[in-house]
């Protein structure tokens, strides 16, 4: 028995030399991970639910240039992010086609770093939506004398809820204009079953809240797509063919603060678009709505039957 107890004694040590290696320097697991640029961010753990699952879900995506990114069973958008390799004024709204009720943006941005784009259609749908400098789907701009006058990418996020039936996030923008530093809160929210994406946004200029002329806008994809609009029922809507399929988009305002409806075609690109005019309150607030349909979805098959989605949402 003598025999044994060194050989115990070694077994033993050995046991908790490997013990201790494993649990490395204190502190050493719980280290920030920095995101691509200096941006502030409050984000809860990222939803790891299976595809079959049906939810509204956002998140930052700092694995692809910082975009945010949001969906519902119905639609998904992004925005771009501080790390963008985005020339100009890239803080419009990307529209993702999706065909599938299940969440696809984990799976897309997964895919991509794995070499496969999401710009081409694998079964659950694609992104051909075009934003470039323009407003895309319902991007805000400061409207002076017929000018738009937009931020540049976000500089910081908060997700406020997400992986249950309404995903909320805000974003925060600052750019200078002819008036000032304007600033932007941008709170979006998505609750399943909707098409259109709801916005609630305080400005400020020089960082207190103000009353001022803001536009809300839709690409038209260098007048591609038709242009629509109704100012009593403050809605501005778009239809256009994307790879021989009807793709609608709209902005809806509440009929008392529409101040005027403008179809700004261009010769530049990514310059026409419908835009809703109006204003901030006192307080600097704004609400509207925005969003899409994909005729490939089969729920919205016409530019008809889009506006009276649209129209039927009028107030809401």
């Amino acid at each position: 028995m003598k025999c044994l107890k060194p050989i115990f004694a070694i077994f033993s040590s050995l046991i908790l030399l490997i013990a201790i290696s494993a649990c490395g320097p204190a502190g050493e697991d719980s280290a920030a991970v920095e995101p691509s640029t200096e941006l502030t961010v409050s984000d809860p753990v990222a939803s790891t639910e299976p595809e079959t699952s049906t939810m509204a879900f956002g998140r930052f995506v700092p694995e692809r240039e910082d975009d945010f990114a949001w969906e519902n069973d119905k639609v998904a958008f992004r925005v771009y992010g501080p790390s963008s390799g985005g020339a100009g004024q890239v803080s419009g709204v990307d529209a993702w086609l999706k065909k599938v009720s299940y969440p696809i943006i984990d799976k897309w941005y997964a895919g991509y770093l794995a070499g496969q784009s999401y710009h081409e259609d694998h079964g659950e749908g694609y992104d051909p939506y075009h934003v470039g400098n323009s407003r895309g789907v319902g991007g805000t701009a400061i409207w002076l004398d017929g000018v738009a006058w937009p931020a540049a990418m976000y500089d910081q996020y908060e997700v406020i809820q997400s992986g249950g039936d309404v995903v909320e996030f805000r974003l925060q923008y600052e750019w200078d204009t002819p008036l000032g530093r304007v600033g932007e809160s941008k709170t979006i929210s998505l609750a399943l079953g909707e098409q259109l994406y709801r916005v609630n946004s305080v400005f400020t200029l020089d960082g207190e809240p103000e009353s001022l002329p803001v536009a809300i806008g839709l690409t038209t994809h260098d007048e591609a797509a038709q242009v629509f609009s109704d100012a009593e029922s403050g809605r501005i809507s778009t239809w256009e063919l994307i790879d021989g399929n009807g793709v609608g988009t709209g902005a809806l305002l509440a009929p008392d603060s529409t101040i005027e409806i403008i179809h700004t075609a261009s010769e530049d690109k990514d310059a026409s678009h419908i835009w809703l005019v109006t204003s901030s309150n006192k307080n600097g607030e704004l609400s509207f709505r925005a969003g899409f349909a994909w005729q490939v979805a089969q729920e919205i098959d016409s530019i008809e039957q889009w506006n009276e989605y649209l129209d039927a949402r009028t107030g809401q």
